[in-house]
This record gives structure tokens, C-alpha cells and sequence, in this order.
């Protein structure tokens, strides 16, 4: 609805001239802006990366049954189109897939902060209404990834600075985070938050802060629900002052001004009106549909407190999530999130009657904000998948039982190893099954394979024909 300010002659002039524009591009060429977020090492960057390789090589060979509008001989090629937003740094695509095809496959490395890319997919419609208008049609893809580490700071702006930092010293009693935080605590005592601000102290005890939040966040350690998301990734706010402030615990009466605490909250209180309320309005409120990636794996090797961590961390991020069925008429006016797609990435690194239980547990994971998402008529699937195939899965009897082992080659080692990496629970697991510690599964480096092919994958056709499939009619 307009604002009461608009309702006049040439604003409604204006507001009708641009629905009639997006209905006619919406009738001849569509148009979907997916974002792809996922927290620390869930395979964000080689998802995305096979994702467009897929796409791309449509035509020639890759390997998507499941994906209707080339199983109905519809496709008719995908092609990247220039950068749509001059503001938002490139995908770098050519750079990773050369990294992941190359004559010794490697993963690409992390991406570090926002990036997009634009694909056009060019089909035959299906729909006779569709093919009125034309005997083609186009779909304009826009792929965006940004960190799941920036989404979690979406809940700070229901939260006041006293709020934050009773929730983040809550945290910190709990271990590995009490250990962790030790420095940082110690630091904090031993200065006086009523005295008058200067950056050394500022800084100081943001960048102990920092460390803290990095070692949650270690590969040993594999915390998930960490804020800010920009301390630990801050893209182009490295350095930046906005960052230097950390949690302090309350201060006695009202702060003294420019002291250290009232200058500490002003800074929380910018962040959150220049950094996550920014990042919403430009990009987060404009996302179409979400694919939201978790290592499933990794949370159950980091025993109980990093699983229930990462449940936290996910529901967080699911709490801010702008829902509504995306029909036509809120298209032109207020896009939102209409299709929520949850994977369970590296599902080739158990063995593949596991995977059944890898969509289990995560649904068992998001139970709660899912059925909130469903109830407002968003459309929710969740996926066990392999955005690149690393392992094959091999059945053998072992003492008397028919076992399925994963063989591949391990990161860190230089010969293919046949493992039995154990099964995944359905169930979250109770505190006797993390004390066994019978959760130790590995990670696969990626298959050199021959030159023309395509990288190979497992389910991620099921993943595009859920994003995508319906545009595509």
C-alpha cells in the first residue's frame, strides 16, 4: 500500500506505470533473485559454483534428471549476463570452477563477503498462455552469496546494547566459550567502563572480543551462533571504527558521557542502524528465494554443545526471514521469500544409505521456524545433497554384516582410503550417544575426472527443479 504522502495524481501515475512494466516483463521474461547463505564451511562457494556449472553445461551432457525443463527437452541454454548491481562485487565463477576442474581438483577457497552473479535461461514455455506472447522466453537468474554469519546479526536489532551483552556474558559461562573468552573477561576488569573513551582501550577490547569470536568459531572448536557477523567477516569494514566495540556489562546509573561504555553502546547502536539494518533494506528484503546450506556433519563431531549451538544459530537465522506467498500482485510491490530450500551439504561423505537420516535430523533441527514459515504459505524442502561428488559408496560384509563404506581420499592425505564413517542419528542425539563419541566423519578432497564432463553431483538437479521449476512453464 502507498504511503498517505504518495496518494497523489502523479505518484499513483507513477506506481501504475511500474506494475504495468513488471507485468509485462514478468508475462515475456521472469526473473528471480535466489539467495544462498550458509554458515561456516557448509560448501557455500563450490554449492554456488556447481549450481552455475550445471546450469551452464545443460546442453552438454550434465547429468539433472530431475530437472523438468530439460527432461522435457524445453532447455534451450544458459549463458552468465553482465553484473547486475555495479555496487556488489562479481561471483569470481571462472576462477573457482577452474580451481575445482583443474588437473589437481581443490575446493575454492571460502568466499569473505557479498558477490553476485546474473545467469539467463532460455526455454521453450510450457504454459499455452505463456506462448501467446512468445515461442522463447528467459529466466534472469541472480544468484547473491553472503555470509550466514551476517544474517545472524538480523536478531540485534530486536535487542537493546544492555540486552546484548547480558545475552553474549550468558553465553560465555558455558564452555568451550568460558575458556575461550578468558583474555577478553580478564581485559574487561581491569578497566574502568565510566572513564573517558579513547580508542586504544576501544580498540583493545574489541580485538580480544574478535579473537574470542574466531576461536568459537575454529575448526576444533565449530560454534556457530556468533554476533557481530561482521567481527568475524567484515568485508569491506575491515578496520573500520564502527567495529570496535565489544559487550560490557551494565554500568551503575546513567553512563557518564563520552565514557567507555556509553561510547561503546553508540557504536552497537550504529552498527546497527548503518550495517544490519542497510544490509536488509538493499539486499536481504529483495531475496525471491533462499537456500540456506549446513555441514550436519561437522556440528555432530563437535559433540552436543556445537550441535545444539548450530540449532540455535539456524533458528536465528530463520526468526528473520521475511515470508508471504509471492503472488503476482505482491510481486510488483513488495517481493518476499516464497520457497525456503534447506541442504545438507557433503552428503557423499557418509555412505548413501545415510542420507535419508541427514534430511531427518535437519528437519528435526528447524522444526519450529519451518512450521511458522509453512503456516504463512511459504514452500519448504529439505535436501541431503553433493554440490561435487568426492566419495563413492561401496557395500561390503564385514564380520558377518552387509556394511556400506565410503571410499575416497581424505584432505590432508595423498592415497584413497575405504571407511565405515558410522550413521547419522535421525534423531538429535542424546548426551549418551555424544559420550560414546562415535561421530568422526572426514572430509573428502574432490575426483580429478576426464575433460568435456561435467562435475559430477548427487541431487542437485532436485535442487534447481524446486528453486526454479516453476518459472520455468
Amino acid at each position: 500500500m502507498l504511503p498517505l504522502k504518495n496518494l497523489t495524481i502523479s505518484g499513483l501515475l507513477t506506481e501504475s506505470q511500474k506494475a504495468v512494466d513488471n507485468l509485462t516483463h514478468l508475462a515475456m521474461d521472469r526473473r528471480v533473485r535466489l539467495a544462498v547463505t550458509g554458515l561456516s564451511r557448509s560448501g557455500k562457494t563450490a554449492f554456488i559454483t556447481s549450481l552455475i556449472h550445471q546450469l551452464l553445461n545443460g546442453l552438454d551432457g550434465a547429468n539433472l534428471p530431475f530437472f523438468s525443463v530439460i527432461a522435457e527437452n524445453r532447455f534451450l541454454g544458459t549463458k552468465t549476463m553482465l553484473q547486475p548491481n555495479m555496487e556488489i562485487p562479481a561471483f569470481q565463477y571462472e576462477q573457482f570452477v577452474a580451481t575445482l576442474t583443474g588437473e589437481k581438483p581443490e575446493f575454492p577457497k571460502a568466499t569473505d563477503g557479498l558477490s553476485e552473479i546474473r545467469l539467463a535461461i532460455r526455454f521453450q514455455p510450457a504454459n499455452f498462455i505463456s506462448r501467446q506472447f512468445s515461442k522463447t522466453a528467459t529466466l534472469y537468474l541472480d544468484i547473491v552469496d553472503y555470509p550466514g554469519e551476517w544474517l545472524l546479526d538480523l536478531p540485534l536489532l530486536n535487542l537493546s546494547y544492555a540486552q546484548w551483552s547480558e545475552q553474549i556474558f550468558a553465553f560465555c559461562k558455558q564452555e568451550p566459550r568460558s575458556v575461550l573468552a578468558a583474555e577478553w573477561l580478564e581485559y574487561l576488569n581491569s578497566i574502568d567502563l565510566n572513564r573517558s573513551a579513547d580508542e586504544d582501550t576501544l580498540r583493545k577490547a574489541s580485538h580480544l572480543f574478535t579473537t574470542f569470536l574466531h576461536g568459537c568459531r575454529a575448526k576444533n572448536t565449530g560454534l556457530s551462533y556468533l554476533q557481530p557477523g561482521r567481527f568475524i567477516i567484515p568485508g569491506d569494514l575491515k578496520d573500520a571504527p564502527i567495529l570496535t566495540f565489544c559487550p560490557l556489562t551494565a554500568a551503575t546509573g546513567t553512563p557518564a558521557k563520552n565514557s567507555l561504555y556509553e561510547v561503546m553502546e553508540q557504536r552497537f547502536e550504529s552498527y546497527k542502524e548503518l550495517v544490519v539494518k542497510k544490509f536488509y533494506y538493499d539486499h536481504f528484503s529483495k531475496f525471491d528465494r533462499q537456500i540456506v546450506l549446513v555441514d550436519m556433519q561437522k556440528a555432530l563431531n563437535h559433540g552436543s554443545g556445537s550441535f545444539a549451538d548450530m540449532q540455535s544459530a539456524l533458528q536465528g537465522i530463520l526468526n528473520s526471514f521475511s515470508y508471504g506467498s509471492s503472488n503476482l500482485l505482491a510481486r510488483l510491490f513488495q517481493p518476499k521469500i516464497d520457497k525456503l530450500l534447506f541442504v545438507a551439504t557433503k552428503a557423499d561423505h557418509v555412505a548413501a544409505n545415510q542420507h535419508p537420516n541427514l534430511e531427518r535430523l535437519l528437519n528435526r533441527m528447524v522444526v519450529r521456524p519451518v512450521n511458522e514459515a509453512v503456516f504463512q504459505g511459504v514452500e519448504v524442502k529439505t535436501l541431503a545433497l553433493s554440490s561435487v561428488v568426492c566419495t563413492q559408496t561401496v557395500v561390503r560384509d564385514h564380520h558377518g554384516r552387509r556394511l556400506s563404506f565410503v571410499k575416497g581420499m581424505p584432505i590432508g592425505r595423498t592415497e584413497e582410503v575405504m571407511l565405515f564413517p558410522g550413521e547419522i542419528p535421525e534423531a538429535i542425539p542424546s548426551l549418551a550417544d555424544w559420550e560414546e563419541n562415535r561421530f568422526n566423519f572426514l572430509d573428502f578432497q574432490p575426483q580429478k575426472y576426464g575433460s568435456g564432463g561435467t562435475i559430477p553431483h548427487l541431487r542437485m538437479d532436485q535442487a534447481i527443479e524446486f528453486l526454479l521449476g516453476d518459472k520455468l512453464i
